[in-house]
């Protein structure tokens, strides 16, 4: 019997071309310190093995105007925060990708949604936890399920064996970065792995029309393990954030084929699973009875979406000669870009003193319209002066200290009125199409920084 022989490969994490030797710069992608080595056969011991899953026949050719365009019915998740975010439902014979930071509640999301479905027969095949723990997990939800098989399983070849035997309308795999090929030689969770069983994976969703659900890990970067181009092959790609020291969770997509991008779904993680947040307006505010300064009432939009959020910051003399900026939730170095600006051009004097900014629940935000709350919840700690109570803020800061438009006006205004805001501060000349004639909440516009803080102080 002929002994195999191995050598060495080196593969590229970001995109995954492979390479005799070592370098620093990957030759396809051009990405810096992404090559890792592999151990594959030099001379294959077998040929690689087809899918169990039977092949539906060869394909044919047809002109573009033949084709009919039916619109395929999607499958209605339980959860609703799931379907917008999804743009709908689930497609048949699509494959989406879940991604998220350990224990912040991504087979959680799976499970119940899964479980309240009784339409599918479901196939969970797990290379992480046994039947025992998913179990536990199921009965803390407080769901059980007569159609949900569970598999605990590591080798991709039997996880079709069991899909031959069960014949299931749901196909989950938790995780990816735990499921090996036999045809493949590498360890589970390599380049060459995961690409091969999310090559094969996709061929199954595609022919049986089939959806596969694959919940992946993310790196200490944050970004979804494995080589960059699973994310190429999946249909969408759904990122859970969320500090698990908060209650809070954010679903967004990243990716989606079949849908818009711009939409995220908000979770509030309790003793019983995850629960829908649909007015998170009225969760990330404080309760009005105290009324504190360096609290600032911001409206942003995440994707579609506009809400109230509350941004909190701590202006403190340094104590140890060099001033200190922390941020939590938003931008570091945006921060410190308005911070230059109130110096430079406003006057404010905070280069020796100490900045703390938070945005409050645990988010992390990126949109602009916050820049005005961050410098006005800034200075109101600074000068320890409360920005009077039903006052809401929204507006982009410019390196000159004007105060820029910003979109989905409309929406933020409308939003600041139903939480019972009494006044709302926009950018001047950004009321152009809006009607606010039917509006009971006081607009206040203002064109540069030291406008909006006669208006508040």
């Amino acid at each position: 019997m002929a002994k195999t022989k191995y050598k060495s490969v080196w593969f590229c994490q970001e995109c995954g071309a492979d390479a005799p030797k070592w370098s620093g710069k990957c030759p396809s992608c051009g990405a810096w310190n992404t090559m890792v080595e592999e151990k594959v056969a030099s001379t294959p011991s077998a040929s690689r093995t087809p899918s169990p899953v039977a092949s539906r026949g060869r394909s044919e050719a047809l002109p573009l105007n033949q084709i009919e365009a039916a619109d395929e019915p999607r499958i209605k998740m339980p959860s609703g925060e799931l379907n917008r975010v999804l743009g709908g439902g689930i497609v048949p014979g699509s494959m989406v990708l879940i991604g998220g930071e350990p224990g912040v509640g991504k087979s959680t999301l799976v499970l119940q949604n899964l479980l309240a479905i009784k339409s599918k027969t479901i196939l969970y095949a797990s290379g992480e936890e046994s039947a025992t723990q998913i179990k536990l997990r199921a009965d803390r939800i407080g769901r059980g399920s007569d159609n949900m098989y569970i598999v605990c399983e590591t080798s991709l070849d039997n996880i079709f064996g069991h899909i031959e035997t069960v014949q299931p309308g749901i196909v989950v795999i938790d995780s990816i970065q735990t499921i090996a090929s036999d045809a493949l030689d590498s360890s589970a969770g390599s380049v060459s792995q995961v690409r091969e069983c999310a090559a094969q994976l996709l061929k199954f969703a595609k022919e049986s029309s089939v959806p596969v659900l694959l919940i992946g890990h993310i790196t200490k970067e944050g970004s979804l393990a494995g080589p960059k181009v699973l994310e190429h092959i999946v249909d969408a790609v759904l990122q859970f954030e969320g500090d698990r020291q908060y209650m809070f969770r954010i679903l967004r997509a990243i990716k989606n084929r079949f849908g818009n991008t711009s939409e995220l779904g908000i979770y509030e993680m309790g003793q019983r699973g995850l629960r829908e947040v649909t007015n998170p307006s009225e969760l990330l505010l404080s309760s009005p009875e105290r009324e504190l300064s360096g609290v600032a009432v911001g409206v942003t939009v995440e994707g579609a979406r506009p809400f109230l959020i509350e941004v909190q910051a701590l202006v403190s003399t340094a104590a140890y000669g060099t001033p200190q900026r922390a941020v939590t939730g938003f931008d570091s170095k945006r921060m410190n870009m308005l911070l230059a600006v109130l110096e430079k051009r406003v006057g404010f004097k905070l280069a020796a003193k100490d900045v703390f900014l938070n945005i409050a629940g645990g988010l992390k935000v990126s949109d602009p319209a916050l820049d005005l709350p961050v410098i006005c919840a800034i200075l109101s700690s600074n000068f320890d002066t409360v920005i009077p109570h039903g006052t809401a803020i929204c507006g982009e800061v410019g390196l000159s200290g004007e105060i820029r438009p910003v979109g989905r006006l409309e929406q933020r205004i409308a939003e600041a009125e139903k939480l019972g805001m009494e006044q709302i501060i926009v950018p001047r000349g950004n009321l152009k199409g809006v009607d606010i004639s039917r509006m009971k909440i006081k607009v206040i516009e203002v064109a540069r920084v030291d406008e909006a803080f006669k208006s508040l102080f």
